[in-house]
Formats: structure tokens, sequence, C-alpha cells
């Protein structure tokens, strides 16, 4: 895997709308101006914004191409360092046939994002390129008032000053998405989420002692529009890794949940990987039913009770949120409850 370099002041970065194009709504922008000037201010970055990224969700969803576009012009560009993806939605699957992988290989850099942009994040990982689960323009960098000192850690540690080996800790505190959201609303900038003590911390489901491999995963509710295609990485680039998972805002079904865990064993995966993460959920009230379906699928039906399994992981929807980087090497130690990149996450 190609690890890209780590960024500096002065450095240029681009805004893409790969999937959604909420970002370019009359309601929305406001959420690109607070990530600019952040950016710019707090880290002395110069931003562009790709040509379509401002266009607007009908335009953006008539027209995968010109997302394509976009990332591919970004990746050509020798004076662009990192891009950061907007936001998710759910049909970024459909730039596929635009991506030249090529372009992204002999280019390597930083590329962010979460939930739909996993399709893209298995483009790079197709690719031969580290990219960042985490870390979107308008749910982290454009966050009211300021990024949550956790998510501003993992941002520092990763993608700025990458430390030879990173313990990624579990958050003091967490968001109550269902209780307490705050709306994406102008009249919102100055509302400071509230966050909660965190009380349960990591969790083990099952397993012990320690676990190594490379990091591969993301959303699973995207994992049914990738398996098949030429992104979907093989059971035998599966072999050895720490894999990832967790759940959007959806709600989605612990029915649902169950069929996609299947559909992963039934892939043989979990016959292979070393250890799955999975990410605190979305919704505080699927916490201990989505637990019992890992317990079920990975544990009982797929016949794997000693696959270490770590629950309750900072990544994905249900803030705050880390950065988790594809390829990198990772070790998840379930006696101690801890979680170590062994290797700079940026060059």
């Amino acid at each position: 895997m190609i690890k890209p370099k780590h960024l500096n002041k002065g450095d240029t970065v681009a805004i893409v709308s790969l999937s959604a194009g909420t970002i370019g709504e009359p309601w929305a922008i406001h959420k690109l101006y607070i990530a600019k000037e952040r950016l710019e201010a707090d880290y002395g970055l110069n931003v562009v914004v790709m040509p379509n990224a401002l266009k607007g969700r009908d335009y953006l969803y008539e027209h995968p191409e010109a997302r394509a576009a976009d990332l591919m012009e970004a990746f050509r560009n020798k004076e662009i360092k990192a891009i950061f993806n907007a936001i998710g939605g759910d049909d970024t699957i459909r730039l596929l046939p635009y991506i030249n992988f090529d372009v992204i290989s002999h280019n390597p850099k930083i590329f962010t994002g979460f939930s739909d942009t996993t399709s893209n994040h298995m483009m790079m990982y197709k690719a031969g390129l580290v990219s960042y689960y985490g870390a979107s323009i308008m749910t982290n960098f454009a966050e009211y008032v300021k990024i949550n000192d956790y998510t501003a850690q993992m941002i520092q540690d990763t993608l700025f000053h990458p430390k030879d080996t990173l313990e990624i800790p579990s958050s003091p505190y967490w968001y109550d998405d269902e209780d307490e959201k705050i709306w994406w609303k102008e009249e919102n900038i100055n509302v400071l989420r509230q966050y909660q003590p965190e009380e349960i911390g990591y969790e083990v489901i099952q397993g012990a002692g320690i676990a190594e491999g490379e990091l591969l995963g993301g959303c699973l509710d995207v994992f049914i529009e990738l398996t098949g295609t030429p992104i979907w990485p093989s059971k035998d680039e599966w072999d050895g890794k720490i894999m990832f998972l967790e759940t959007s805002e959806d709600d989605m079904s612990c029915d649902y949940l169950t069929w996609i865990l299947r559909n992963l064993a039934a892939q043989r995966l979990f016959d292979v990987v070393n250890a799955v993460i999975v990410g605190k959920p979305a919704r505080r009230s699927k916490y201990g039913p989505y637990k019992e379906v890992y317990q079920k699928v990975i544990g009982k039906e797929a016949g794997h009770p000693e696959l270490p399994i770590l629950y309750n992981v900072n990544f994905g929807h249900a803030e705050p949120i880390g950065i988790i980087p594809y390829g990198i090497k990772c070790r998840l130690n379930v006696d101690d409850k801890t979680l170590t990149l062994l290797e700079p996450a940026t060059e």
C-alpha cells in the first residue's frame, strides 16, 4: 500500500462532493464556509473547492461523471496534497465506471470521508493507496462552534503529525444524537454540542489475547452495493486483516444487520480475518441489540467464538469519531482493551 505524505501548513487541499450534493444546497452552504475558514485559519491550509462540488443534489445525482471528474482532477493536480469529501449519501458507487485507478496510484495523496464514502475508499484500496475513514467536511470540519477535542486530536495525530505508534483511545464522552440532535441550520451555528460522559468505553464481545493485521472495512450499509464489483476485496485480500465495521444513522434493523453479516460469513471472511472492531452505533438504543447480532452471527452461526471482537469503538456515525486508516497495521489487545496503530498513518 502507498502511504501519502502528511499535511503541513501552506498545503493546498481540495473539497469534493462524491455522493450527495448537499453542501451545494442554499440551506447547507454555511457548512462549507465554516469548514473552509477553519481549515485556513486553524490548520493553515489553502482550500480549493472543485468545480462541480457546489452544483447541488439534483445535478450531482444526474451527473455521477461530474463527481468523478472532480476526484480525478484533484488527484492529477500536483498542487493538491489532500482531498476531503463533503458528505456521504447512498450512490457514490455510480462513480466506478469513471475512475482511473492509475491516476490515483501515481498521484498518492490524503483522501478522507466516511459512510457512503466507503465505496470511494475501496476505490483507493483497489489502487493501492492508504486512505482515511473519517474527517468529512460537513460533519467534522464544519462542526458547529469547534471540532470536538477527540476528533481534533485524531486529525493531528494521523494527517498532520503522524506518530510511530498511536493508541486509539476510547473517547471519554459521546453525543446523544437521538435525544439531543442539533440540526444543520444557520440558526444553530453558535450552538455547542453537549457531550455526555462515556460510561462503557471499549467493550470486548468475545475473544482473548492479541491480534494484529492491516485495517480494512467500512460502513455495512454500503457493502451491499460493493459486493461482486471489481473493488470488493477478495477473500484472499481479507486474509489476516483487522476488519472494521460500522452502521449509519439510518436505524438499520437487527434483521438487516444479521443478513449483511451472514453474507460476510457466507463469503468465509470471518474464517480469515484476525479480528473485528465495531463502531459505536449511531443510535444508543441499538447498542445492546446490535451487540447480540454480532455475537450470534460471528460467534455462533459462523462458528468463530474465538475471533476477537472489540465493540463501541469511536469511528463512523456516532460522535465523536476518530480516523481509521485503511491498510495500516494495527494491534488489538483484547485483554487490555487497547487498539494501537503500529506504524505512522501518513509519511
